[in-house]
C-alpha cells in the first residue's frame, strides 16, 4: 500500500491543492473592485506610517506591491497599457506602476502637488486598458488620506 503523503494540517495534497485552487478562484472572481480598493488605500496606510513621505516613487511602488502581494492579492509591476490608434496597435511605451488583481490601475506619484493632467492620465490608461477603478496615490503628504484620489471609468458601485 502506497502512503498518501499529507501536510501540516493532515490533509492529503491533492485535497490541499484542489483548497489552493479553490481560493485563488474565489478571490480572483468574488473580490469587486470597491474590496480591493479597501486593500489597497489599507496597504498604502501601512506603507506611509512605516516610510513617510519624500522617497522615490520606485520605493513606495516596491513596498506597496510587497504588502498587496503580502496580503493574498495579485499583483503585476510595470504593466504595458495598450494604445490603439486607427486599428493599429502603437507600441507606447505606457505602463500602470500596479495594476492589482486585474481589476484596480494604482498610479503612485511622490510629488508636492498633484497636477490635473495626473488624474486625467489615471483616466486614459483606465479606458485604454477597460478597466473601471484607478488609485492615484501620492506619498509626499503629511496625510496619506489627503494623497489619495479615486478615479472611476463606467464603474458601477
Amino acid at each position: 500500500m502506497v502512503p498518501t503523503l499529507r501536510d501540516e494540517a493532515g490533509l492529503p495534497l491533492r485535497d490541499f491543492a484542489i483548497l489552493a485552487s479553490w481560493r485563488e478562484i474565489y478571490t480572483c472572481v468574488a473580490m469587486h473592485e470597491n474590496e480591493i480598493a479597501h486593500q489597497i488605500v489599507d496597504a498604502a496606510l501601512r506603507v506611509h506610517t512605516i516610510l513617510g513621505p519624500g522617497l522615490l516613487e520606485s520605493v513606495y511602488q516596491a513596498a506597496l506591491g510587497y504588502e498587496l502581494e503580502k496580503r493574498g492579492l495579485s499583483v503585476t509591476r510595470q504593466q504595458a497599457i495598450p494604445v490603439v490608434y486607427a486599428g493599429v496597435r502603437i507600441d507606447t511605451g505606457l505602463h500602470a506602476d500596479l495594476v492589482v488583481e486585474d481589476k484596480v490601475i494604482v498610479e503612485i506619484k511622490s510629488v508636492e502637488t498633484v497636477a490635473p493632467v495626473h488624474k486625467k492620465q489615471l483616466l486614459s490608461y483606465l479606458k485604454l486598458a477597460d478597466k473601471r477603478l484607478g488609485l492615484l496615490i501620492n506619498f509626499n503628504v503629511v496625510l496619506i488620506k489627503n494623497g489619495i484620489t479615486r478615479i472611476v471609468n463606467r464603474l458601477q458601485e
